[in-house]
């Protein structure tokens, strides 16, 4: 993929503003940053960057703590904001596909329900906006079960508008659990045969690693070759449990809303160093 950075993106329209590098840095030091981030980019051979990168943006609600801000929607809204500067990254430096973790089914019974709301349409916002982008193209992944209508048909509707758009492929993880997605793609693969007239014995026959990933949410998408994580947690939180059997993580001290262009950077030349082994 040839690197788009002279394609104008527009800004994300989520009502929150996040401005990278920190403005009351001294002029020397955002000098320093930006050589320091010409620097790290000129690093990385277009070789050794991953063709999937799925992150996992946490900490919003702790960045608004941080700040004694009303709500958590103040630290959603802005975790949103990053998440289109994420994806213009990755677009310039020629990332292919992107899963975003924006909405567990965890999250829709374990949060408190004006919160839920307010996270609720903000990421139908951020649906909306990202399919306003050339080129990319916007998919679902996750259940529609549990979703209020409006969301659901905020990102059917920006899955229609991109769905023959060829650029950066971007999944957004809304009502999404790992395990519920094994478990679909099973039933999947069982309904499907048992309308061909298949016994139980002969689909256990059929039944294969490959077999599986064709009824996952993500079928037709390489498995991520790395994924990330903000906040300094360090686990997976029931995201993308079977296709990251083989991908390597990277978890960051940084909040989501704080994180950094040259954050990333550097974790993609954590990436590069690498020898990957694939269970080996």
């Amino acid at each position: 993929m040839t690197p788009s950075a002279h394609r104008h993106r527009g800004p994300l329209r989520v009502g929150y503003r996040v401005t990278v590098p920190n403005p009351r840095l001294p002029v020397g030091r955002d000098l320093l940053y930006g050589v320091y981030k010409k620097r790290l980019r000129s690093s990385l051979p277009p070789d050794s960057l991953p063709n999937h990168v799925a992150m996992i943006i946490d900490g919003n609600r702790r960045w608004a703590r941080q700040r004694a801000l009303e709500t958590a929607a103040h630290g959603h809204r802005a975790g949103a904001a990053k998440v289109h500067e994420f994806l213009q990254w990755c677009d310039e430096l020629g990332v292919r596909h992107v899963t975003l973790y924006l909405l567990s089914q965890d999250n829709l019974v374990g949060r408190d329900s004006s919160e839920l709301t307010e996270l609720i349409a903000i990421i139908a916002d951020l649906a909306e906006e990202v399919s306003q982008q050339p080129d990319w193209r916007v998919q679902h992944v996750g259940s529609d079960e549990g979703l209020p209508a409006s969301l659901v048909t905020a990102l059917d509707t920006a899955e229609a508008r991109t769905a023959s758009h060829t650029g950066l492929h971007v999944n957004l993880a809304v009502g999404y659990g790992g395990r519920h997605e094994i478990a679909q793609a099973v039933r999947s693969i069982l309904e499907e045969h048992g309308k061909r007239g298949s016994s139980i014995e002969d689909v256990a026959g059929l039944l294969t690693p490959e077999l599986i990933g064709e009824h996952l949410y993500t079928s037709g998408q390489p498995d991520p070759d790395l994924v990330i994580r903000t906040s300094g947690e360090q686990r997976l939180s029931d995201f993308m449990l079977w296709q990251s059997a083989h991908s390597e993580f990277y978890f960051m001290e940084a909040l989501g809303p704080d994180i950094r262009e040259v954050d990333f950077l550097r974790a993609l030349r954590d990436y590069a160093g690498r020898h990957r082994r694939f269970g080996s």
